[in-house]
């Protein structure tokens, strides 16, 4: 076995690698960008070497730097993790040439199976079912769009060097072809270096299930059975779990032993994952990952063993620690993947500071994968992951449960989570029911993102008295203690002692009375009365009191904007402070913004261009993904702020517009 190991990635699979190594013995080495100095990856390592700046092209996608941090350490192997240079056959061969172990497969299977087309036909001539499509050399829009019409609509462009829903496109008809294939060329080309893409089928209710598969020097290739992974947003994983819903014994033996002669016919070694796409009856192959999957503690989860060591001790020579009769699977396990996003938004990629981050203790049955800590920031240079929450049942329905309830007890405050989404689909009684398919949130969108409710009582009055007792422990400016000035109780002359504390929820006013009785307080929220109270937990909550019920609830305070998060929901809250002066706000109107921070990759107009409403204007790259800015009614392009290349702050103006009078 090695005794010292360099982990060339971030981020929780750094921290995830990083344990494993240290419970067996292993030195671990982290490498870190400019941008994550403080990561808890680097210092979770024994030690850390810094290899550029932040941009991930000059820093953890750098063959170089990487290779000379490895020798400078004196490490012996190097673990990729996922995403980066993981599936970079270039890497692995630059490995091999530096006299480093690459914890992987041997090159020549990760290009094998690195290019998607060439992955296809090689599974072709092995008897691998695949999903009808075009994988062939011709990229010309025009041989690529005779394909997508003998192939038949809707299909399916997908980026032929990579994955993660990157460079991916769903084109229902022929007329939105080109500008479809335009923008996955652009995205693959951005997240892969390489535009080369291919056409499938698109099937309109499928299932995602892929299978985990191993193999050694040896000879020896086996499965540790599958996970499902259908439950996605824009082609992008978001909850999954092992085994599949309702997949039968013999569906189950005939995709392993497909994805075993998948994994045989390239020469496989290591830890990789046969994906398949599954309709009615039959599946059909669509890619290998040549790699470790952000989705694999679940597979942890219902076989008991470690996936990461299995990948070490294979990566030293050593053959498989089990045969394929002697692999059992025991219960079930379901991840949920919290990301720093606005599900209300498309679910774009959000950046800022994690002001309140406290997540669930670990349990036997609830396992917390995470690489950030309170106080860290999520950067417009990396995938915006917090935490990936496994849960672990004797059947599907008590993994669930537990997953839910671990979901519930994070408190998270500083930027927006898909925390309250992940708890609703989670609750979906079709989701409960196993009645769901790759289009599962499309399908049920409106109650999986329905319009933000009100803050109830408890939020509001949490919100309230949190600012109350803040200003209580901060004292008071009269230096006089005996002065009335120097009172927190609201001490009025000839009046009775209440304090109005007015909160804006989004184009809503709220109004809280507050009135002081000793310790507690009458409040009148929004006209109706209850006696409250409130006392800070040890954890931080605050627990709030309401007529004798009693709610613990998170509140963070930056300036006026005041996040109260629950077991069940978030709020945000402006306070109205009277004293504060304010200006008129600017009109929105005739201001197309920045939804995040990003690079314009693309604009589409010039000043005094006509345009109709939809019609895109410019196209944002932001973490790895494209967005674009649409028109938002018929009008006119006064001014473009920003040209190809430029960075952008979220909020920033990027194009002045008017519309007729």
């Amino acid at each position: 076995m090695f005794s010292k190991l360099l982990v060339a990635n971030r981020g929780e699979i750094a921290c995830r690698v990083i344990r494993t190594a240290r419970a067996l013995g292993i030195r671990t080495v982290a490498v870190y960008s400019a941008a994550d100095a403080g990561a808890l990856h680097v210092a979770m390592a024994d030690e850390a070497y810094p290899i550029g700046p932040a941009p991930a092209r000059e820093s953890y996608l750098n063959i170089g730097r990487l290779i000379e941090a490895a020798e400078r350490s004196g490490a012996e192997a190097m673990h990729p993790g996922y995403g980066f240079l993981s599936e970079n056959g270039d890497f692995a061969e630059a490995c091999a040439k530096a006299g480093i172990v690459f914890v992987g497969p041997p090159p020549a299977a990760i290009r094998a199976m690195g290019s998607k087309a060439a992955a296809k036909a090689l599974m072709e001539r092995a008897g691998v079912p695949l999903v009808p499509g075009y994988h062939g050399a011709a990229q010309d829009e025009t041989s690529l769009a005779a394909a997508a019409l003998r192939v038949g609509y809707p299909v399916l462009i997908k980026a032929s060097a990579g994955g993660g829903g990157k460079g991916m496109r769903v084109v229902e008809a022929p007329w939105t072809f080109a500008a479809a294939l335009a923008s996955a060329k652009r995205e693959a080309a951005s997240a892969f270096g390489d535009d080369r893409v291919l056409i499938e089928k698109y099937l309109t209710r499928p299932r995602h299930i892929e299978m985990q598969v191993f193999a050694d020097r040896h000879g020896n290739t086996l499965h540790l059975f599958e996970r499902d992974c259908s439950i996605q947003r824009r082609h992008q994983k978001v909850v999954e779990e092992a085994p599949a819903p309702g997949l039968d014994a013999e569906r189950r033996r005939a995709m392993g032993e497909a994805a075993v002669a998948a994994a045989r016919a390239v020469g496989y070694v290591g830890a990789g994952t046969v994906e398949f796409i599954a309709e009615g009856g039959a599946f059909y192959f669509m890619e290998m990952n040549t790699r470790l999957q952000v989705e694999h503690p679940v597979t942890e989860a219902i076989t008991g063993l470690d996936l990461v060591e299995w990948q070490l001790r294979i990566a030293a020579g050593e053959a498989l620690p089990l045969r394929q009769e002697e692999v059992a699977a025991r219960g079930h396990a379901v991840e949920a993947r919290l990301y720093a996003e606005d599900p209300a938004r498309d679910f774009l990629p959000v950046t800022g500071g994690l002001r309140r981050l406290r997540a669930p203790a670990p349990a036997p049955d609830l396992r917390i994968d995470t690489g950030v800590r309170e106080g860290d920031a999520v950067s417009v240079h990396y995938d915006p992951m917090i935490a990936k929450v496994i849960a672990w049942g004797e059947d599907r329905n008590a993994a669930l449960r537990r997953l839910a309830a671990g979901l519930a007890r994070y408190r998270i405050a500083g930027l927006t989570t898909n925390r309250d989404f992940l708890l609703r689909l989670l609750r979906h009684p079709a989701f409960a029911a196993c009645a769901y398919d790759t289009g599962f949130i499309e399908h049920y969108r409106a109650e999986l993102l329905p319009p933000p409710s009100p803050a109830p009582p408890h939020a509001l009055a949490a919100a309230s008295l949190a600012l109350l007792l803040d200003e209580s422990a901060a004292g008071s400016g009269s230096g006089d203690p005996h002065s009335p000035w120097h009172r927190r109780d609201f001490w009025r002359l000839n009046g009775d002692t209440y304090r109005d504390l007015r909160w804006a929820e989004g184009e809503t006013q709220r109004l809280v009375r507050a009135y002081y009785r000793g310790e507690r307080y009458r409040l009148e929220i929004d006209g109706a009365a209850s006696d409250g109270g409130a006392m800070r937990l040890p954890d931080g909550d605050l627990a709030v009191d309401l007529d004798g019920v009693r709610v613990a609830l998170a509140v963070s305070r930056l300036g006026d904007e005041v996040t109260v998060v629950g077991d069940d929901a978030s709020w945000r809250l402006l306070y109205i402070d009277p004293l504060a002066h304010r200006t008129e706000e600017e009109a929105a109107g005739g201001r197309l913004s920045a939804p995040m921070p990003g690079k314009v990759a693309q604009v589409l107009v010039t000043s005094g261009a006509r345009v109709k409403r939809g019609q895109a204007l410019m196209v944002l790259e932001a973490m790895k993904m494209e967005h674009t800015i649409a028109a938002p009614a018929d009008g006119t392009v006064e001014r473009v702020d920003y040209a190809p290349g430029d960075l952008v702050e979220e909020g920033a103006e990027l194009i002045a517009f008017s519309t007729p009078d």
